[in-house]
């Protein structure tokens, strides 16, 4: 992949790309929420699914929940009663799983291992 490279002509794109990638990592700095995506890379996911693997009340789950429905992050499909969540995007799909496998792995990675799990 080419990268654009930072000029006069191009910094109020990434001026605003860098805006939405703090928004985006603002959701993500939360030690519940993070674990909650992690369990939706795996796929989708209920409340009551997520409280009982989690041993988490259902009211932060929700909340939790809640914030990263706001923020876009994911997103919501309906059958009958149940409500089950997914992650909205799959290049932020990606972005979690390279951090599941960094720190959440069968070991945890070593500086250079992880490196080259983000440059994968």
């Amino acid at each position: 992949m080419k990268e654009t490279p930072l000029t006069s002509e191009t910094l109020d794109d990434f001026l605003s790309k860098a805006r939405e990638a703090s928004g985006l990592l603002k959701a993500l700095s939360h030690e519940t929420r993070l674990l909650m995506l992690c369990m939706l890379c795996q796929g989708e996911k209920t409340v009551g699914e997520i409280e009982q693997f989690l041993g988490i009340q259902q009211a932060v789950v929700s909340q939790q929940l809640a914030r990263l429905r706001g923020d876009q992050v994911v997103q919501t499909r309906r059958e009958g009663r149940q409500i089950y969540y997914r992650i909205a995007d799959p290049q932020l799909a990606e972005l979690i799983s390279v951090l599941y496998k960094m720190y959440c792995g069968p070991k945890a990675a070593t500086p250079s291992e992880s490196k080259a799990l983000a440059e994968a």
